[in-house]
């Protein structure tokens, strides 16, 4: 619980730097923020020096196999660059004047996020429903990602903001603000499948939002019929995300009360021997 807990607090501080950034405009298209940069927060103070070390937030003193420890913050770095990278593009995107071209952009950055996250489900996650999800993800965007570059290799940004820029611009940046701290706090979970299905669960939805902004403010037919192949394509497995997660926390909260009720168990045993041996 300690350690998850010191996870959430790196999560939620790596997101706020996400937020301040979605603010800022990006400069061109091969803008990219160093992984370094990205998860740089407020200087260490001796209290939040307790709290958190440079191995992203675990205390290597604590009790368990220092082998899974290292191999979480691996993972977290992983879900870490990904997101970074992903929230680059996103916001070059989001930056453009044509509301069919920031769609194509931002989503193209948002399918290549999904896809770098589902591989590192691969990697870590053991959970063959979830493994299987992240394949099946892999497999589908993949074909989305190369009709995404096909259409913006023809059809480039145009120089002047339309009539509803400003409002499809504000609609990103409000949904981009929102997955991304949902997704910081999921990756956050310490369990690999877990980490995996409460990130991917925002990020999802956050793909269902900007196909929705899509289909308020675009025109091009190509991408208003992939925007709503999206929402037919991910909502199904929003559901299934969001039954797993469930059915997984029920399990996790059954362990808990389990083990707390054979610790009281131990603990009335042990102090009805005590009275036992006062009265004799």
């Amino acid at each position: 619980m300690i350690a998850s807990r010191r996870f959430t607090l790196f999560a939620t501080s790596l997101a706020a730097v996400m937020l301040l950034s979605a603010c800022q405009p990006t400069t061109d298209d091969s803008e990219v923020i160093p992984i370094e940069e990205a998860t740089q927060t407020t200087p260490e103070t001796p209290e939040n020096t307790d709290e958190m070390d440079v191995h992203g937030g675990h205390d290597m003193s604590e009790s368990g196999d220092a082998t899974d420890k290292a191999e979480m913050t691996d993972m977290l770095k992983d879900y870490t660059k990904a997101m970074t990278s992903m929230h680059n593009e996103m916001m070059v995107g989001m930056g453009y004047n044509d509301p069919d071209t920031a769609f194509a952009k931002g989503m193209l950055g948002h399918h290549r996020g999904a896809i770098d996250m589902a591989k590192i489900e691969l990697k870590y996650g053991t959970d063959e429903a979830m493994r299987k999800l992240a394949q099946d993800i892999i497999d589908a965007q993949q074909v989305e990602i190369d009709i995404m570059n096909k259409w913006l290799a023809s059809h480039p940004d145009v120089p002047k903001p339309k009539p509803n820029t400003e409002a499809m611009q504000a609609a990103y940046a409000k949904g981009m603000n929102t997955m991304h701290s949902d997704m910081m706090l999921g990756i956050a979970e310490p369990v690999a499948d877990m980490a995996f299905a409460r990130g991917m669960l925002p990020h999802h939805i956050g793909a269902v939002d900007m196909a929705k902004v899509q289909l308020q403010y675009g025109t091009d037919e190509e991408m208003r019929k992939l925007a709503q192949d999206i929402i037919d394509a991910q909502q199904p497995e929003i559901e299934l995300m969001q039954s797993w997660i469930a059915a997984h926390m029920s399990k996790d909260n059954n362990a808990a009360v389990t083990d707390d009720a054979v610790i009281g168990d131990k603990e009335a045993v042990k102090e009805e021997t005590v009275k036992e041996k006062v009265k004799s």
